[in-house]
C-alpha cells in the first residue's frame, strides 16, 4: 500500500472539527508541524488555550482519525499551548501582570454566577493556566468563603497588596478587608473607586487569565465597571427560566454597547436529578439558554445541573472542581473553561504588553 502524502493528511485534518475551537486545527493555526515519513505521521500542536487534562484525549482522537487513513501505521502527537494577550475595550489600559480578563456576569442575582466564576477560575488552573480571581461584588463579596480563605492581604510597600492564594489561584476581594457582617453602605462612585483599587493595586503575578466576578445587574455601577475595567471577553450565566433569560439578554446587550465580546452563555440549574429516585426534571424550564444563544449568535458553553453538592462544596470553601475533580460536574466546568478560553484565543491579539512606554525627556 502506498504511503500517504502530506497533502492527504492535511486534507483529513481540515475535515475534522476540534470541539473547543469549533473549527479545524489548521484553520485555527494550531498545527505547528506535520511530518510524514513512510507510514509514520508526526504532529506538533500549539493550542491557544490551556489543555493539561484535555491533551491526552485530543491526541487519542487524532490518532484514531489518522490511523484510519490508508497507508498510515503510526501517529505521534505532541500537544502544547501558549496563551497570549487579547484586545480589550479601546482606551482602557491593561492591568500589569495580567494577559487576559474574563468577566463573569449574570445581570440578575440568584442564578449561581459566583459559583460558576470560582469553578471557572479553578477549571482554567486545572488545565494548566496561571489564574487570578477578582471578586468585584463590593456589596456582597462571596469568593473568600468559596475559596476557603480568610487571610488579609499583605503589603510589602504600603501602596499595593499581594493577592491572597486559595486552591492555587490568586484572588482579591473586599471581603478580605472587612468583616462578614459589615455592610458596604456606599454609593456608586465609591464602589467604582474601591473596585479600581482592588484591581490595580493588587500585585497580580504573571496571570494568563483574571476571572472577574461582576455584581449582578446592568445599572450605572455595572456599566461604569464595564467601561473602565479592561475585559477581553465576557461569560454570561443564566438559568433556563424566562425571567432570568430576560435579564441575561440585557447583560449581553450591555457588553455589546461597550464593545466587549461575549464568549458564550452558561446555563446553570439546567436540570435536576433526584438523589433518591434518579428522576430527572427541568425545574426552571428547558432549553432557554440554547434558544438565547442561537437567537443572538453566541455559543452555549455548557449546561450545569441543579445539584446540592455544587452548593455544599462552594459554601464549604472547596468548589466542585477541587472537591470532586473526576466528577461529571467538574468535567463540565472544565469543558466550559476550555470552550471559553478557546473562543478567546481566536480573537485579535493585543500587543500593548509587548511595547514599553516611551518617555521623551527634553532636558
Amino acid at each position: 500500500m502506498p504511503s500517504p502524502s502530506k497533502t492527504e493528511i492535511e486534507s483529513v485534518l481540515r475535515g475534522w472539527t476540534e470541539p473547543n475551537l469549533q473549527t479545524d486545527l489548521i484553520s485555527a493555526g494550531a498545527l505547528k508541524n506535520l511530518g510524514v515519513s513512510g507510514a509514520a505521521v508526526e504532529l506538533t500542536l500549539e493550542l491557544g488555550f490551556p489543555a493539561a487534562r484535555y491533551a491526552e484525549q485530543l491526541e487519542q482522537q487524532l490518532r484514531e482519525l489518522l490511523t484510519a487513513v490508508p497507508g498510515v501505521d503510526s501517529v505521534k502527537v505532541r500537544t502544547d499551548w501558549k496563551i497570549t494577550a487579547h484586545t480589550t475595550q479601546h482606551g482602557v489600559e491593561p492591568i500589569p501582570g495580567v494577559r487576559n480578563t474574563i468577566a463573569v456576569a449574570s445581570a440578575k442575582g440568584g442564578v449561581g454566577k459566583s459559583t460558576v466564576a470560582v469553578n471557572l477560575a479553578l477549571a482554567l488552573a486545572a488545565e494548566g493556566a496561571r489564574v487570578g480571581l477578582l471578586d468585584a461584588d463590593i456589596y456582597g463579596p462571596s469568593q473568600p468563603r468559596m475559596l476557603g480563605t480568610e487571610a488579609q492581604p499583605e503589603s510589602t510597600d504600603g501602596k499595593s497588596m499581594e493577592p491572597v492564594m486559595g486552591h492555587g489561584i490568586q484572588s482579591m476581594s473586599i471581603g478580605y478587608l472587612v468583616d462578614d457582617d459589615t455592610p458596604m453602605v456606599w454609593r456608586g462612585p465609591m464602589v467604582t473607586q474601591a473596585l479600581q483599587q482592588l484591581l490595580r493595586e493588587t500585585r497580580w503575578r504573571d496571570l494568563d487569565y483574571l476571572v472577574i466576578d461582576l455584581p449582578p445587574g446592568t445599572g450605572d455601577i455595572q456599566l461604569t465597571l464595564a467601561q473602565r475595567v479592561p475585559v477581553s471577553g465576557a461569560v454570561i450565566v443564566t438559568t433556563p427560566q424566562d425571567i432570568a433569560l430576560i435579564d441575561a439578554l440585557k447583560g449581553l446587550r450591555m457588553f455589546e454597547k461597550v464593545h466587549v465580546p461575549v464568549l458564550g452563555l452558561v446555563e446553570n440549574m439546567s436540570t435536576h436529578v433526584c438523589s433518591q429516585c434518579g428522576h430527572e426534571e427541568s425545574i426552571f424550564g428547558h432549553g432557554g439558554g440554547a434558544r438565547m444563544a442561537a437567537d443572538n449568535g453566541v455559543e452555549l458553553l455548557g449546561e450545569l445541573p441543579l445539584d446540592i453538592h455544587i452548593r455544599e462544596y462552594a459554601d464549604g470553601g472547596n468548589p466542585s472542581v477541587i472537591a470532586e475533580p473526576d466528577s461529571p460536574v467538574a468535567d463540565e466546568f472544565r469543558s466550559i473553561a476550555r470552550r471559553a478560553a478557546a473562543k478567546l484565543s481566536q480573537r485579535q491579539r493585543s500587543y500593548a504588553h509587548a511595547f514599553p512606554k516611551i518617555v521623551i525627556d527634553n532636558a
